[in-house]
Order: structure tokens, then sequence, then C-alpha cells
């Protein structure tokens, strides 16, 4: 069977229009929002959506949003023509990328995927004057875990796929839960909101030594890959002793943390929390998620894992 050709499509307008005239049709519309620069994880996104609709729009958009000035927007890495390829391959393929330049561009400002006076990326969260400044919030969900260091970081998460929901309107989006407090923050906001959408989060997917799948896995050192297994070991380790009987949240976090800071990783917080609310427990009596997010070298990773015993 021949690989299906995607549609690319830039224009808002022209999304909208395609996704009218396929909901006429009859059929149902499945999304996945990335970033791009896709890897297993991604596709395993897309393959899960097959299940849940008729058609297939994949975003790749790197959202200024939800960078601060200091973090990595400029750097982040990008190769639009081989994400093209791997969907592609993909058994089904995708039916539209939706790939567009700037949608913080209002025809009177300069953020969003690049400035053009100076070209170079830059974080819309510094423009001044007319631009973008409406912004989704899920205040609650949002603090706490990466909210803590990354203060901008969900609001620009939950703005963009706002847009992206108005722009694709889709009926089903499926989520990657190594993203799991941003995969919680959109199931809230979608029920808040009333966006007649349904979200689904998908099984983190790893490499063969345990790694969770990262576009930032890219950055690491060859030492530092190595030592970033030791995220997966701890969190393992956690899970098999939560199951023989071991509930004193302390206790587990503590002995997590050393294996990684041993093996040369800076914690930037490791944390039980309930699932849904994500309010941190002392004594795992219900489903509960360990959260992680590790420094290696310049790179930040993070990883989870659920707990239900």
């Amino acid at each position: 069977m021949a690989a299906k050709e995607a549609i690319i499509i830039t224009d808002k307008d022209e999304m909208r229009k395609w996704t009218r005239s396929m909901r006429a049709q009859g059929y149902t519309i499945g999304f996945v929002p990335t970033m791009g620069y896709l890897h297993q994880g991604h596709l395993s996104l897309v393959q899960e959506a097959h299940n849940h609709a008729d058609r297939i729009v994949v975003s790749i958009y790197v959202n200024p949003g939800q960078f601060s000035p200091n973090e990595d927007l400029s750097t982040y890495p990008c190769d639009l023509q081989g994400d093209i390829q791997k969907l592609k391959s993909l058994s089904g393929g995708v039916d539209v990328v939706f790939n567009p330049k700037n949608l913080y561009d209002y025809g009177n400002s300069q953020i969003g995927n690049g400035s053009e006076s100076e070209g170079m990326e830059v974080s819309c969260v510094e423009d001044k004057g007319m631009g973008h400044e409406t912004w989704v919030r899920v205040e609650k969900l949002e603090k706490g875990l990466c909210g803590n260091s990354r203060p901008v970081f969900f609001r620009g998460v939950a703005t963009v796929v706002t847009k992206l929901f108005n722009i694709v309107e889709p009926d089903v989006v499926v989520l990657g839960k190594k993203d799991y407090q941003q995969w919680r923050i959109i199931q809230r906001m979608v029920r808040d909101l009333d966006f007649g959408i349904k979200v689904i989060g998908s099984e983190i997917v790893r490499e063969h030594d345990g790694l969770a799948m990262s576009s930032r896995n890219v950055k690491l050192s060859p030492a530092d890959r190595q030592r970033a297994l030791s995220i997966s070991r701890a969190l393992s380790r956690t899970q098999v002793e939560a199951e023989k009987g071991q509930v004193n949240c302390r206790e587990l976090i503590n002995t997590a943390i050393l294996t990684i800071t041993e093996a040369g990783g800076t914690v930037d917080y490791a944390e039980i929390v309930e699932q849904e609310s994500l309010e941190p427990v002392e004594t795992i009596k219900r489903p509960v998620v360990f959260c992680v997010a590790v420094w290696f070298g310049k790179v930040r990773l993070i990883d989870n894992m659920e707990i239900d015993v």
C-alpha cells in the first residue's frame, strides 16, 4: 500500500475549512498537538488517535507562549521534513499536518515563532504594545510540580491548546502521559470550559533501556544520557516498593532522590501526588503518580510513574 500523503496546512482559516468539510461528510476528527522533532512517543499518539477518529490532524508548532525569556525556545530542535516523513510512514498516516508560522501574529505584532526584524525566535511574553494579552489559566492544577520552576509554562500551554482547539475543532485529542501535569491541566480545562472534545491520555513510550522518549534527549551528552537512566530506575524501584507495602511517601521520595543524585542528576522536584488533583500525599492510600524533573547537564528531563495500590 502506498504511503499516505498528508495535506500541509499553514493558514488558520484553511484549517477550519478543512475540518468543517470533513465533519459535513460525517467524519470525526482526531488531533495530536506537538512541537515537532517527532519520536516514537509522538507517533504512538497518532496511532492511538486512529482508534478514536476517522481523520487525523497533527499540529507542529513550537509555542513561544510557554517559554520564559531565559528558556530554550531558540534552540528547540526542529526537523519539519523529517517529521512529515515519519508521519507518512505510519500505518494509516495522517490526513493533515497543521504547521502555522505564528499563531500570535495579528498583523500588528512580531511575537510568535520568529521575529522578522531580528531573524531570531523570541518569547511572546516579551512583546509590548498591541500584542497578545489574553491567557487561559487552570489556576490550581498549574501550581506545583513544573509550575514552581516554570511559572509561565502552563499559562502558555493552556492558551495555545485553546487556540488550536478553536482552529482545528477536533472531536478527540490524544496527549502523552509523560507530560502528566500538562495532560491533567488540559483535561480539566476541557471540562471547565465545556469544549466538546474527548481527551485521551496515552501511556509513556520508553527507549529500550527505560529512558522516557523526549525531543530533548538529543541534547544529552552520551555520559549524561547514561546517567539519566537513573530516573526510570528510581521510579520503577518506587513502584515495586509501594506494591510490597511501603506507603510512606517521604521515605520513597528520599530513596528515589538518592538514586538520581548519586548518578549525577540535580533534582528539580520529586513528588508523589494524587492522580487527578495533583495534591501531594503523605501516605499512599489511593492511586497516585510519582512525578520528577531532573537536570543532567543543561538538559531538564521529566518523567513519572503511576502507582495503583
